[in-house]
């Protein structure tokens, strides 16, 4: 099967499965961070209702700890989809003491966003969230069916999900439960960047090479910020670099790299040795860090 054949197929089941998501649930929400892959999952929303506007609002958990350059990005293109957006922030959360600010040299805010994504959810009466996770992420990633139920206290169980044979997506929840919703769940990395490229999308500049200053970190390059606890081994440098996943300031390293282009990083990533998540410091907690943030709420 040619490349492009492949994304045709990809990008007809994942406008499927928009498309059953609005069907099938009364007030769905798609959470937007302004990565490449909620960058793909609003355009394929675009797609799946055009000519008419997105039947549902985004929703981002800001953490106050983004890159600059992704609010940016997300602001502009929420103005250019029309759509509504709603963001609800972490520092609200610690304010009114639900969680607590790590301290030390790995703090970092990411995995508190739970409890703020599930009060929105809560708040608002979101009965299915659209997400952008793929499979072939993490380990755990991997366990997650497309329509992935969640318990009334947000909870998730490998256990206890369903069986999704022949594209047949079963929404029926009881009353508090809800859906997390990976319409490109069955994409690659490789995928994305083919998509984007073939679509011409554009993303933020943190993706593609570009100078910054940096803290070498345990061999690992993070963006230099005033999030970042810095202690006496960091070594702060001017480096080139690009970003392969984007979150918090303070969890996502960079690689070195000269990939300026989406031709270029395509070609870089084929020849990398290392995972696109590799690069998250917050995933290297233990062996099962995102599983248990997801079996607590996380996305």
């Amino acid at each position: 099967m040619s490349v492009q054949k492949h994304l045709q197929t990809l990008e007809e089941e994942s406008i499927y499965i928009i498309r059953e998501v609005a069907a099938q649930f009364q007030k769905p929400v798609l959470l937007f961070s302004g990565g490449k892959d909620s960058i793909t999952m609003a355009h394929l929303a675009k797609k799946a209702f055009y000519p008419a506007k997105i039947p549902f609002p985004f929703l981002h958990i800001d953490t106050g700890h983004n890159f600059p350059e992704t609010i940016e990005f997300r602001d502009k293109l929420m103005d250019e989809l029309g759509v509504e957006l709603i963001v609800r922030y972490v520092q609200d959360s610690i304010d009114q003491n639900k969680v607590k600010e790590e301290t030390g040299k790995y703090a970092s805010r990411n995995s508190l966003q739970t409890v703020t994504l599930l009060d929105a959810i809560e708040e608002l009466g979101y009965d299915a969230c659209l997400g952008g996770a793929r499979r072939d992420e993490e380990k755990s990633r991997a366990k997650e069916r497309i329509f992935s139920v969640r318990d009334d206290f947000g909870q998730w169980d490998a256990k206890m999900q369903r069986p999704e044979l022949f594209q047949i997506l079963n929404g029926k929840i009881n009353f508090g439960e809800n859906v997390r919703a990976f319409p490109i769940s069955n994409w690659t990395e490789e995928d994305v960047w083919n998509y984007i490229e073939r679509e011409n999308l554009e993303l933020p500049g943190i993706y593609f090479a570009h100078e910054r200053k940096m803290v070498k970190r345990d061999g690992s390059y993070l963006a230099h910020s005033s999030y970042l606890n810095l202690v006496e081994s960091d070594e702060i440098v001017d480096k080139i670099v690009r970003f392969r996943t984007v979150g918090d300031m303070t969890c996502t390293a960079a690689v070195p790299s000269t990939a300026d282009t989406i031709e270029s990083v395509i070609k870089e990533n084929k020849a990398s040795k290392s995972s696109e998540r590799g690069a998250r410091i917050d995933d290297k907690r233990s062996e099962s860090a995102l599983e248990l943030r997801k079996k607590g709420g996380y996305f």
